[in-house]
């Protein structure tokens, strides 16, 4: 057991600090003695950690407590997921410190930049990660999917993913025609019954009209459904939203 001090010394944040995150139910220490002395044990200093590495990506207190409470909440899933938001976040840092250079280079009239060079790096949009966090653990219906899907063998779980990459081939060769087609919208409702059948949860048109909405607001959907042709991710949210409309009742 660590007391309340050494873990401030060790970690390098303040007393208050871990006391703050006591009181709001973030981080409850292991034990508090009759004097009122607050012990944390190595299960606490893990915990925190992974606090720790939700603060460095920007979450706010109140969303990773909701974060790591969650019964689907996986330790070994969430550092994985860290490491790769990381990584992301040092390729934006190097991306900007690459703009920050040209402009320097820029000024001083060593070089011609663009309007559009000058603000390579930024990123404006809502905070990613927590998209990412939302989807992974904050969404009934993705909690039973990975539920559904921890019980299958391995074939099974690469049969479903041949199936999916199955259907976005289908509708890629679909993606110049018209989202409200008759081909465009059997294509889709293949997917809307796929999405149903993985999730075992009676997905709503609003929340597949959102999910299309998702496909080009977030440029890591995009990039992904784009590899099977270029503008499917717009394609995909225009039908998708087209059959939400049409079955809307």
């Amino acid at each position: 057991m660590m007391k309340v001090k050494e873990v401030a010394d060790l970690v390098g944040i303040s007393v208050r600090t871990l006391h703050h995150y006591d009181e709001i139910g973030l981080l409850t220490p292991e034990k508090t003695t009759e004097s009122g002395y607050r012990l944390y044990s190595d299960e606490n200093i893990e915990t925190l950690q992974q606090i720790l590495f939700f603060k460095e990506l920007d979450f706010p207190l109140k969303k990773i407590k909701e974060i790591i409470n969650r019964p689907s909440f996986d330790r070994q899933d969430a550092l994985q997921l860290h490491r790769k938001m990381l990584l992301e976040k040092r390729q934006r840092i190097d991306n900007m410190i690459t703009t920050i250079d040209k402009t320097i280079r820029h000024a001083k009239g060593e070089i011609q930049m663009s309007n559009k060079e000058k603000f390579e790096g930024f990123d404006f949009s809502h905070n990613p990660y927590e998209q990412e966090a939302r989807e992974r653990w904050g969404d009934e219906a993705v909690e039973k999917s990975n539920a559904n899907r921890s019980k299958l063998s391995e074939a099974q779980q690469k049969e479903i993913n041949e199936n999916m990459n199955d259907i976005y081939r289908k509708l890629a060769e679909l993606r110049n025609t018209s989202p409200d087609s008759a081909e465009a919208q059997a294509g889709i409702k293949e997917w809307y019954d796929f999405l149903i059948q993985q999730t075992g949860h009676a997905y709503s048109l609003d929340a597949f009209r959102a999910l299309g909405q998702m496909y080009v607001d977030d440029e890591r959907f995009t990039k992904n459904i784009d590899q099977f042709g270029d503008g499917l991710a717009t394609f995909m949210r225009d039908a998708m939203t087209v059959y939400a409309d049409n079955n809307t009742k």
